[in-house]
Protein backbone atom coordinates (compact mmCIF):
# COMPACT_ATOMS: atom_id res chain seq x y z
CA UNK A 1 0.00 0.00 0.00
CA UNK A 2 0.88 3.60 -1.02
CA UNK A 3 0.17 5.38 1.84
CA UNK A 4 -2.48 5.40 4.57
CA UNK A 5 -6.20 4.42 2.91
CA UNK A 6 -9.15 6.56 3.43
CA UNK A 7 -12.34 5.70 3.74
CA UNK A 8 -15.49 8.38 3.82
CA UNK A 9 -19.41 6.86 4.16
CA UNK A 10 -21.32 10.52 2.71
CA UNK A 11 -24.67 9.27 1.50
CA UNK A 12 -27.42 11.44 2.07
CA UNK A 13 -30.91 10.26 0.30
CA UNK A 14 -33.13 13.32 0.94
CA UNK A 15 -35.23 16.30 0.08
CA UNK A 16 -35.56 16.18 -3.75
CA UNK A 17 -38.62 14.95 -5.69
CA UNK A 18 -37.59 12.75 -9.24
CA UNK A 19 -39.10 13.02 -12.77
CA UNK A 20 -39.25 9.57 -14.58
CA UNK A 21 -35.63 7.32 -14.72
CA UNK A 22 -33.21 8.58 -17.47
CA UNK A 23 -32.48 5.64 -19.31
CA UNK A 24 -29.84 3.41 -18.61
CA UNK A 25 -27.52 3.79 -20.59
CA UNK A 26 -27.73 7.59 -20.27
CA UNK A 27 -27.10 7.22 -15.82
CA UNK A 28 -24.28 4.86 -16.37
CA UNK A 29 -22.55 7.43 -18.72
CA UNK A 30 -23.36 10.13 -15.77
CA UNK A 31 -22.10 7.76 -13.35
CA UNK A 32 -18.97 7.27 -15.25
CA UNK A 33 -18.47 11.17 -15.83
CA UNK A 34 -18.75 11.51 -12.49
CA UNK A 35 -16.22 9.41 -11.42
CA UNK A 36 -13.40 10.57 -14.25
CA UNK A 37 -13.94 14.32 -13.39
CA UNK A 38 -13.68 13.08 -9.44
CA UNK A 39 -10.04 11.01 -10.19
CA UNK A 40 -9.24 14.30 -12.76
CA UNK A 41 -9.96 16.67 -10.18
CA UNK A 42 -12.67 18.42 -11.72
CA UNK A 43 -14.12 19.11 -7.99
CA UNK A 44 -15.59 22.94 -9.29
CA UNK A 45 -17.91 21.10 -11.36
CA UNK A 46 -18.87 18.63 -9.74
CA UNK A 47 -19.33 21.30 -6.29
CA UNK A 48 -21.83 23.03 -8.76
CA UNK A 49 -24.08 19.88 -8.55
CA UNK A 50 -23.92 18.61 -4.96
CA UNK A 51 -27.15 18.92 -2.84
CA UNK A 52 -27.17 20.76 -0.18
CA UNK A 53 -27.19 18.44 2.11
CA UNK A 54 -24.18 17.00 0.78
CA UNK A 55 -22.20 20.44 0.22
CA UNK A 56 -22.55 21.13 4.14
CA UNK A 57 -20.83 17.77 4.44
CA UNK A 58 -17.34 19.11 3.06
CA UNK A 59 -18.43 22.62 4.15
CA UNK A 60 -16.35 23.83 0.96
CA UNK A 61 -15.24 23.40 -2.34
CA UNK A 62 -11.78 23.26 -0.91
CA UNK A 63 -12.66 20.56 1.64
CA UNK A 64 -13.94 18.40 -1.47
CA UNK A 65 -11.07 19.06 -3.28
CA UNK A 66 -8.98 18.06 -0.22
CA UNK A 67 -11.32 14.97 -0.02
CA UNK A 68 -10.29 13.97 -3.80
CA UNK A 69 -6.53 14.66 -2.97
CA UNK A 70 -6.24 11.89 -0.12
CA UNK A 71 -8.32 9.51 -2.41
CA UNK A 72 -5.50 10.16 -5.15
CA UNK A 73 -2.32 10.12 -3.54
CA UNK A 74 -3.94 6.55 -1.15
CA UNK A 75 -4.82 4.72 -4.41
CA UNK A 76 -3.01 6.06 -7.54
CA UNK A 77 -4.02 6.89 -11.25
CA UNK A 78 -4.78 5.38 -14.05
CA UNK A 79 -6.97 2.83 -12.44
CA UNK A 80 -8.15 -0.51 -13.33
CA UNK A 81 -12.36 -1.26 -13.88
CA UNK A 82 -12.88 -3.86 -12.08
CA UNK A 83 -16.62 -3.60 -11.73
CA UNK A 84 -19.61 -1.15 -12.58
CA UNK A 85 -23.23 -1.65 -12.07
CA UNK A 86 -26.08 0.84 -11.92
CA UNK A 87 -28.82 0.15 -9.41
CA UNK A 88 -32.28 1.88 -8.11
CA UNK A 89 -32.52 2.98 -4.46
CA UNK A 90 -35.63 4.27 -2.96
CA UNK A 91 -36.03 7.20 -5.92
CA UNK A 92 -32.10 7.52 -6.41
CA UNK A 93 -30.08 6.27 -9.20
CA UNK A 94 -26.69 4.75 -7.41
CA UNK A 95 -23.96 4.08 -9.63
CA UNK A 96 -21.25 2.11 -8.24
CA UNK A 97 -17.17 1.33 -9.42
CA UNK A 98 -14.74 -0.59 -8.28
CA UNK A 99 -10.94 0.40 -9.16
CA UNK A 100 -7.93 -1.35 -9.00
CA UNK A 101 -4.97 0.46 -9.21
CA UNK A 102 -1.27 -0.48 -10.09
CA UNK A 103 0.86 -0.98 -6.50
CA UNK A 104 -2.26 -0.67 -4.06
CA UNK A 105 -2.81 -3.91 -2.40
CA UNK A 106 -6.62 -3.29 -2.02
CA UNK A 107 -9.31 -1.81 -4.99
CA UNK A 108 -11.09 1.23 -4.36
CA UNK A 109 -15.07 1.28 -4.56
CA UNK A 110 -16.72 4.88 -5.60
CA UNK A 111 -19.67 5.09 -5.57
CA UNK A 112 -22.54 8.00 -7.10
CA UNK A 113 -26.55 8.86 -5.88
CA UNK A 114 -27.91 10.86 -8.19
CA UNK A 115 -31.13 12.41 -10.27
CA UNK A 116 -31.98 11.86 -13.54
CA UNK A 117 -30.92 15.73 -13.85
CA UNK A 118 -27.83 15.09 -12.54
CA UNK A 119 -28.36 16.79 -9.13
CA UNK A 120 -25.89 13.87 -6.56
CA UNK A 121 -26.81 13.49 -3.42
CA UNK A 122 -24.52 11.04 -2.39
CA UNK A 123 -20.81 9.86 -2.45
CA UNK A 124 -19.04 7.27 -0.87
CA UNK A 125 -15.45 6.73 -1.34
CA UNK A 126 -13.67 3.02 0.73
CA UNK A 127 -11.10 0.90 0.15
CA UNK A 128 -12.59 -2.65 -0.49
CA UNK A 129 -10.21 -5.91 -0.18
CA UNK A 130 -9.29 -8.49 -3.09
CA UNK A 131 -10.76 -12.16 -3.49
CA UNK A 132 -8.38 -14.57 -1.58
CA UNK A 133 -5.58 -15.98 -4.20
CA UNK A 134 -6.25 -19.42 -5.20
CA UNK A 135 -4.79 -22.26 -7.18
CA UNK A 136 -8.07 -23.41 -8.27
CA UNK A 137 -9.81 -20.82 -10.85
CA UNK A 138 -9.24 -23.50 -13.49
CA UNK A 139 -10.22 -26.29 -11.34
CA UNK A 140 -13.01 -28.83 -12.84
CA UNK A 141 -15.40 -30.40 -10.37
CA UNK A 142 -14.63 -34.36 -9.63
CA UNK A 143 -18.01 -34.93 -7.94
CA UNK A 144 -21.08 -35.51 -9.52
CA UNK A 145 -22.65 -33.08 -7.68
CA UNK A 146 -26.48 -32.08 -7.75
CA UNK A 147 -27.90 -28.73 -5.43
CA UNK A 148 -28.62 -29.73 -2.06
CA UNK A 149 -32.21 -29.29 -1.89
CA UNK A 150 -35.25 -29.43 -3.85
CA UNK A 151 -37.40 -26.98 -4.93
CA UNK A 152 -36.31 -22.93 -5.50
CA UNK A 153 -33.85 -21.43 -3.54
CA UNK A 154 -32.26 -17.63 -3.88
CA UNK A 155 -28.02 -17.38 -4.05
CA UNK A 156 -27.61 -14.61 -1.93
CA UNK A 157 -23.96 -15.36 -1.61
CA UNK A 158 -22.08 -16.76 -4.81
CA UNK A 159 -19.69 -16.19 -7.60
CA UNK A 160 -15.70 -15.57 -8.21
CA UNK A 161 -15.38 -12.19 -6.89
CA UNK A 162 -16.00 -9.80 -4.18
CA UNK A 163 -19.18 -8.17 -5.52
CA UNK A 164 -20.75 -11.10 -5.88
CA UNK A 165 -19.62 -13.31 -3.05
CA UNK A 166 -17.95 -11.63 0.29
CA UNK A 167 -17.15 -15.73 1.25
CA UNK A 168 -14.38 -14.87 -1.75
CA UNK A 169 -12.06 -13.23 0.99
CA UNK A 170 -11.34 -16.03 2.60
CA UNK A 171 -8.94 -19.41 1.00
CA UNK A 172 -11.35 -22.21 2.35
CA UNK A 173 -14.54 -20.72 1.50
CA UNK A 174 -13.12 -19.05 -2.13
CA UNK A 175 -15.95 -20.11 -3.96
CA UNK A 176 -18.54 -20.66 -1.48
CA UNK A 177 -22.85 -20.41 -1.45
CA UNK A 178 -25.07 -19.24 0.74
CA UNK A 179 -28.78 -19.70 -0.63
CA UNK A 180 -32.19 -17.96 0.79
CA UNK A 181 -35.81 -19.20 0.27
CA UNK A 182 -37.67 -16.09 -1.13
CA UNK A 183 -41.44 -15.60 -2.05
CA UNK A 184 -43.16 -12.21 -2.60
CA UNK A 185 -39.43 -10.55 -2.51
CA UNK A 186 -39.11 -11.45 1.25
CA UNK A 187 -36.83 -14.53 2.80
CA UNK A 188 -40.00 -14.15 5.80
CA UNK A 189 -43.68 -14.20 6.26
CA UNK A 190 -45.17 -12.76 9.47
CA UNK A 191 -42.66 -9.93 10.99
CA UNK A 192 -39.20 -12.27 11.15
CA UNK A 193 -38.62 -12.15 14.90
CA UNK A 194 -39.32 -16.05 14.88
CA UNK A 195 -37.29 -18.72 12.70
CA UNK A 196 -40.33 -20.80 11.94
CA UNK A 197 -41.37 -17.18 10.26
CA UNK A 198 -38.68 -17.76 7.45
CA UNK A 199 -39.28 -19.94 4.10
CA UNK A 200 -36.29 -21.80 4.35
CA UNK A 201 -36.37 -23.17 7.96
CA UNK A 202 -36.66 -26.84 8.37
CA UNK A 203 -36.60 -27.56 4.25
CA UNK A 204 -34.54 -30.39 3.84
CA UNK A 205 -30.87 -30.61 3.55
CA UNK A 206 -29.44 -33.14 0.97
CA UNK A 207 -26.22 -34.83 0.31
CA UNK A 208 -24.85 -33.43 -3.00
CA UNK A 209 -22.80 -35.96 -3.62
CA UNK A 210 -21.85 -39.62 -3.15
CA UNK A 211 -19.61 -40.18 0.17
CA UNK A 212 -18.90 -40.72 3.64
CA UNK A 213 -19.97 -38.79 6.06
CA UNK A 214 -16.43 -37.70 8.66
CA UNK A 215 -18.28 -34.81 10.59
CA UNK A 216 -21.95 -34.59 12.06
CA UNK A 217 -22.31 -32.32 14.58
CA UNK A 218 -25.81 -31.33 16.09
CA UNK A 219 -27.20 -30.08 19.52
CA UNK A 220 -26.13 -26.58 18.76
CA UNK A 221 -29.34 -24.28 19.73
CA UNK A 222 -30.98 -22.18 16.50
CA UNK A 223 -30.24 -18.47 16.79
CA UNK A 224 -32.81 -15.89 17.80
CA UNK A 225 -32.88 -14.26 13.83
CA UNK A 226 -30.63 -11.08 13.89
CA UNK A 227 -28.35 -12.97 16.35
CA UNK A 228 -25.40 -14.83 15.33
CA UNK A 229 -23.13 -17.49 17.10
CA UNK A 230 -19.39 -16.29 16.35
CA UNK A 231 -18.08 -18.89 18.56
CA UNK A 232 -19.17 -21.77 16.50
CA UNK A 233 -19.25 -20.78 12.99
CA UNK A 234 -20.47 -23.39 11.38
CA UNK A 235 -23.21 -23.98 14.04
CA UNK A 236 -24.51 -27.71 13.23
CA UNK A 237 -23.05 -29.10 9.93
CA UNK A 238 -22.00 -32.19 8.11
CA UNK A 239 -19.29 -32.75 6.12
CA UNK A 240 -18.90 -35.18 3.29
CA UNK A 241 -15.47 -36.68 2.18
CA UNK A 242 -16.44 -37.80 -1.53
CA UNK A 243 -12.93 -39.87 -1.99
CA UNK A 244 -11.49 -38.20 -4.18
CA UNK A 245 -9.74 -34.53 -2.29
CA UNK A 246 -12.91 -33.55 -2.45
CA UNK A 247 -15.39 -32.40 0.70
CA UNK A 248 -18.51 -30.86 0.77
CA UNK A 249 -20.02 -28.52 3.74
CA UNK A 250 -23.80 -28.37 4.98
CA UNK A 251 -23.70 -25.45 7.69
CA UNK A 252 -26.22 -24.36 9.87
CA UNK A 253 -28.40 -26.97 10.15
CA UNK A 254 -31.57 -27.21 12.35
CA UNK A 255 -30.87 -28.26 15.88
CA UNK A 256 -31.88 -31.81 16.22
CA UNK A 257 -32.39 -32.43 12.75
CA UNK A 258 -28.65 -34.09 11.69
CA UNK A 259 -29.87 -37.15 10.03
CA UNK A 260 -26.48 -38.65 9.07
CA UNK A 261 -23.81 -40.48 11.48
CA UNK A 262 -19.89 -39.82 11.47
CA UNK A 263 -18.90 -42.95 9.42
CA UNK A 264 -21.78 -43.56 7.34
CA UNK A 265 -21.74 -43.71 3.22
CA UNK A 266 -24.51 -41.29 2.39
CA UNK A 267 -25.87 -41.35 -1.76
CA UNK A 268 -26.34 -38.37 -3.80
CA UNK A 269 -30.09 -36.94 -2.33
CA UNK A 270 -30.24 -38.35 0.97
CA UNK A 271 -31.64 -36.43 3.80
CA UNK A 272 -28.30 -35.06 5.94
CA UNK A 273 -30.44 -32.32 7.98
CA UNK A 274 -33.01 -29.87 7.84
CA UNK A 275 -32.29 -25.86 6.95
CA UNK A 276 -31.70 -23.74 10.17
CA UNK A 277 -30.49 -20.74 11.98
CA UNK A 278 -26.83 -22.29 14.10
CA UNK A 279 -23.67 -20.68 13.99
CA UNK A 280 -23.00 -17.52 12.15
CA UNK A 281 -25.94 -16.95 10.83
CA UNK A 282 -28.48 -14.39 10.93
CA UNK A 283 -31.36 -15.98 9.87
CA UNK A 284 -32.57 -19.44 8.43
CA UNK A 285 -30.42 -20.14 5.22
CA UNK A 286 -27.69 -22.78 3.25
CA UNK A 287 -23.98 -22.62 3.84
CA UNK A 288 -22.47 -25.03 1.02
CA UNK A 289 -18.97 -25.03 -0.12
CA UNK A 290 -16.65 -27.60 -1.45
CA UNK A 291 -12.47 -27.80 -0.75
CA UNK A 292 -9.52 -29.97 -0.78
CA UNK A 293 -9.33 -30.97 3.06
CA UNK A 294 -11.82 -31.87 5.72
CA UNK A 295 -10.33 -28.92 7.88
CA UNK A 296 -11.77 -26.05 7.85
CA UNK A 297 -8.55 -24.06 8.70
CA UNK A 298 -6.52 -25.06 6.40
CA UNK A 299 -8.00 -26.40 3.29
CA UNK A 300 -8.52 -24.41 0.50
CA UNK A 301 -11.77 -24.00 -1.48
CA UNK A 302 -12.64 -25.64 -4.78
CA UNK A 303 -15.38 -24.41 -7.29
CA UNK A 304 -18.46 -26.32 -7.00
CA UNK A 305 -19.94 -27.34 -10.56
CA UNK A 306 -23.58 -28.96 -10.21
CA UNK A 307 -25.27 -30.91 -13.00
CA UNK A 308 -28.63 -30.06 -14.23
CA UNK A 309 -30.52 -27.29 -12.63
CA UNK A 310 -32.85 -24.13 -13.30
CA UNK A 311 -30.73 -20.51 -13.33
CA UNK A 312 -33.78 -18.04 -13.62
CA UNK A 313 -35.72 -20.66 -15.34
CA UNK A 314 -33.02 -21.62 -17.73
CA UNK A 315 -31.45 -25.12 -17.87
CA UNK A 316 -28.04 -25.48 -16.71
CA UNK A 317 -26.31 -28.28 -17.69
CA UNK A 318 -22.97 -28.01 -15.45
CA UNK A 319 -22.41 -24.15 -13.95
CA UNK A 320 -21.55 -22.61 -10.74
CA UNK A 321 -24.69 -20.84 -9.26
CA UNK A 322 -23.93 -17.19 -9.00
CA UNK A 323 -25.63 -13.80 -6.71
CA UNK A 324 -28.88 -12.89 -7.53
CA UNK A 325 -29.85 -16.45 -9.55
CA UNK A 326 -33.12 -18.44 -8.47
CA UNK A 327 -31.88 -22.10 -8.50
CA UNK A 328 -33.82 -25.36 -8.52
CA UNK A 329 -32.83 -28.68 -8.88
CA UNK A 330 -34.02 -30.90 -12.30
CA UNK A 331 -35.36 -33.40 -10.46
Amino acid sequence: MRKRLCCLAVLLFMGLSFAPRAAAEDALSTGREFTESFLAGAVDELWEVFTPDLQAVFGTAEGLRQFQGQVVSSFGSEPEIVFEELTDHEGWLVYQRILRFEGAEVDALIQWAFTEQGAIGGLYVTAVPREAPSEYLDYQTKTDLRLPFTGEWYVLWGGRTITENYHALDSAQRFALDFWVVKAGSTHGAEGLANEDYHAFGLPILAPGDGVVIAAVDGIPDNIPGVRNTQQPLGNYVIIDHQNGEYSFLAHLKEGSVAVKEGEWVQQGQLVGLCGNSGNSSEPHLHYHLQNSPDLGTGQGLPAQFRFYLADGKVVELGEPKRGEVVAPVE
